[in-house]
């Protein structure tokens, strides 16, 4: 068995393009050597700003030999199928032969591939590789026609087995591979030769190389954390940032500058944000959480141990943090003057969307719905439309504007310097959380109140207008504003029945589009409803909303509401159910539990929602869960059965004087007791209980289905036995449709 060593030696590939480039290079060649018929035994990738590498441990000598046969047409196909099928085999028609089959005789070509040696694969597979590397960027230079990310100078392709190096076969574009590399750009001393990987790495870090990007990133965070410490300060972790660092130097070199006094006053924000963006620095925190000091990352070692780079280094911060220092200012003074809503003015002129109005327009309609929202999420109506108007008044500040990433942070910074307080600064930071499904979720009422009225009017605007999530293609972030929603829904214990608040929003859209100013408070058109395209569920939530209204809210409604803005809400609460049951799958609720939950009444109300799945999952979870529904499913097949065919409906009050048997009459007892006990814990919210009450009826279920025969002879006792099957499967889906849940 030989070993492989590759390494394409270029220019700097940038840090971010590393890890998927080692990642592809791995994927192509190996791919490649096994559809040749290469197996191997393991395959490690590496990158460094300078080169990729790859190495293979277990390749055989060859490929073995293969014989394959195929199956064409028939012999009496038209001439155009036997073309096809010899262009596909690579045969000529004398090199086929007629075999008998079922349906007449039918070419077949047998195929012989000898094997081939291993050297000859790597180098056929690796200059496909090479020539069709799926590089983001790349660039032609020189009068090759190579692409790659930058200029490509030498390539190592060795087999090494028992000690014996050979040396692939390989040119790709004038670039003969041989067994030579160079080490670090400054510190190395010209090319060298290698045997083996285990010699390639040691030779590199010899010459200031380390090979290894998880080494270096473990290098530079031990030295960075190392000499905080010894000077009573901690890093500010930034894995990102480490990784990132650690792609731009192959010998890496931390050291350790001091923040200039007058800048140590910036918010601690602005300082870091500055620090990575511009310089790639790590920020450094004294005890009491300032920032104080830098870490940046070179890479030599140099004769003054690093002082002349770290004092360039500095003196390109102080100008950085001087821009800083001055938007900081230039934003207070703005704010002293005209405060937050004066700051916010220019945002009148910047459009948002062209179907949706400008910026301002949208926050009005956030602060509206976050006063209408307040009271839901505990919060003072008057705080949150107070925290709403000025939310975004930073994005119109020329520190957000020169670090976008700062937009809500600094808003709490420019709101705490304005004389908010009660809540609405905090709300001004966190109102666009949660960004992510690891993001902490705003708890304060007023941040919930405005971070809920803020995506809940992104999802209705674009739904509006028709500007929906398609495929992977998400433009404006419409899954991950469902997700907030869902979350801050769920982990603040919300209780809101969103469908009307959906609804609402949806329509006001639709007629500001035409161009109509009404404003709809409440409301569903029964006309509307009823001619309607949606699932009998979904109709029921409408349905459940307009049996609130009052009469003379009706006629408002039956002249206002649209069969467009009843689609979109509803369809727009499908995409939230959706979401919605990918964040409970992925805490482990079954989609079939979910789906069996959605059916019931009050879906949108998403606490109620996910209370009713932990307990219906908890319940199906234990035996007598995963029983009882074996039992209800056959109760609600034979009723259905025996439905279609005496074609009426058994629902009707079955008497337990008709009772034959003791198991029959047992059941009845069983469904008295558990019914008593499912209905007030529905009432009560209370499912565990309402489940608790169900497992009752396993064992009498069981009895009843072992000793009893449904379809009697005797056409009462069966019409009575039938009406108890609908009594068992009604009590069953009072709590969950569990015709939804697979067995």
């Amino acid at each position: 068995m030989a070993d492989l060593l590759i390494e394409l030696f270029s220019e700097e590939i940038p840090a971010r393009m590393q890890a998927k480039a080692s990642d592809d290079l791995k994927r192509l060649v190996t791919d490649g050597l096994v559809e040749a018929g290469l197996t191997y035994a393991a395959a490690q990738a590496f990158a460094t700003p300078r080169r990729l590498t790859l190495a293979i441990e277990g390749l055989p000598k060859g490929s073995k030999p293969v014989r394959e046969e195929r199956k064409g047409p028939r012999t009496d196909a038209p001439e155009q199928a036997l073309q096809g099928f010899l262009r596909s085999t690579g045969l000529t028609k004398d090199q086929l032969e007629a075999r008998d089959d079922k349906k007449g005789q039918v070419w077949f070509a047998v195929i012989e591939k000898p094997g081939r040696d291993a050297a000859d694969i790597v180098a056929e597979v690796l200059d496909n590789a090479i020539r069709n590397f799926p590089w983001p960027k790349s660039m032609r230079w020189g009068a090759g026609n190579l692409r790659w990310v930058r200029p490509l100078h030498s390539i190592i392709a060795i087999l090494t087995e028992n000690g014996e190096v050979s040396t692939v076969p390989l040119t790709v574009d004038g670039i003969v591979a041989g067994d030579t590399t160079e080490g670090h750009r400054f510190m190395g001393a010209g090319r060298f030769a290698v045997t083996s990987f285990e010699d390639y790495a040691a030779k590199l870090k010899r010459a200031h190389v380390i090979l290894d990007p998880a080494e270096r990133a473990e290098h530079i965070w031990h030295d960075a954390t190392q000499a905080a410490f010894a000077q009573g300060l901690e890093v500010v972790e930034d894995k990102g940032l480490l990784a990132e660092v650690a792609g731009l130097v192959e010998w890496p070199v931390v050291l350790m500058g001091e923040i200039a006094e007058e800048f140590r006053a910036l918010p601690p924000e602005v300082l870091q944000t500055s620090m990575k963006e511009h310089q790639k620095f790590f920020s450094v925190k004294d005890k009491s959480g300032r920032i104080t000091h830098f870490i940046t990352v070179a890479n030599r070692e140099t004769a003054d141990h690093g002082a002349t780079i770290l004092a360039g280094n500095q003196k390109v911060l102080f100008a950085r943090l001087s821009d800083a220092k001055f938007f900081w200012e230039n934003d207070l003074r703005t704010i002293k003057a005209v405060g937050m809503t004066g700051m916010a003015e220019p945002l009148r002129d910047v459009t948002f969307h062209n179907k949706l109005g400008s910026q301002a327009k949208r926050i009005e309609r956030i602060a509206a719905l976050a006063r209408e929202i307040a009271p839901v999420v505990g919060a003072k109506p008057d705080l949150a439309e107070e925290a709403a108007r000025i939310a975004k008044a930073d994005l119109a500040s020329e520190m957000v504007y020169e670090f976008p990433e700062l937009q809500g942070i600094m808003g709490r910074y420019y709101a705490q310097a304005a004389g908010h307080d009660d809540g609405v600064p905090e709300a001004c930071r966190d109102h666009y959380s949660p960004l992510g499904p690891n993001d902490d979720v705003p708890t304060h009422p007023v941040s919930v109140a405005v971070a809920l009225a803020d995506k809940i009017d992104t999802l209705t605007g674009f739904w509006a207008i028709d500007e929906k999530p398609t495929g992977s293609k998400d433009p404006f972030a419409l899954r991950r504003a469902a997700l907030g929603v869902i979350r801050l829904v769920l982990e603040n214990g919300v209780r809101w029945q969103l469908f009307e608040i959906l609804f609402q929003k949806v329509a006001a859209r639709i007629f500001y589009a035409h161009g109509l100013e009404i404003g709809l408070r409440q409301g569903i058109a029964k006309r509307a409803l009823e001619l309607s395209n949606v699932t009998d569920a979904l109709k029921e939530h409408a349905n459940l909303f307009f049996d609130k209204q009052s009469d003379d809210n009706l006629e408002k409604i039956r002249e206002s509401a649209s069969k467009d803005s009843l689609n979109k809400s509803i369809d727009l609460l499908a995409f939230l159910h959706d979401r919605l049951k990918v964040y409970l799958r992925d805490r482990g609720i079954r989609h079939d539990v979910i789906d069996a939950c959605l059916a019931m009444p009050n879906a949108d109300d998403l606490t109620l929602l996910v209370k009713r799945a932990e307990a219906l999952q908890g319940f199906l979870d234990t035996d007598d869960g995963t029983n009882l529904l074996q039992g209800f499913k056959r109760a609600h097949n034979i009723l259905k059965q025996a439905e279609e065919k005496d074609g009426v409906e058994y629902s009707f009050g079955p008497d337990p004087k008709l009772a034959e048997t003791g198991e029959e009459t047992a059941l009845f007892k069983a469904l008295d007791a558990a019914e008593a006990r499912i209905a007030p814990a529905i009432e009560a919210e209370d499912f565990a209980a309402a489940m608790s009450a169900m497992a009752g009826l396993r064992a009498p279920i069981d009895s009843f289905f072992e000793t009893v025969q449904v379809n009697s002879e005797n056409q009462i006792v069966r019409r009575n036995r039938l009406n108890l099957l609908h009594r068992i499967s009604a009590a069953c889906l009072a709590v969950a449709d569990l015709t939804k849940v697979e067995a």
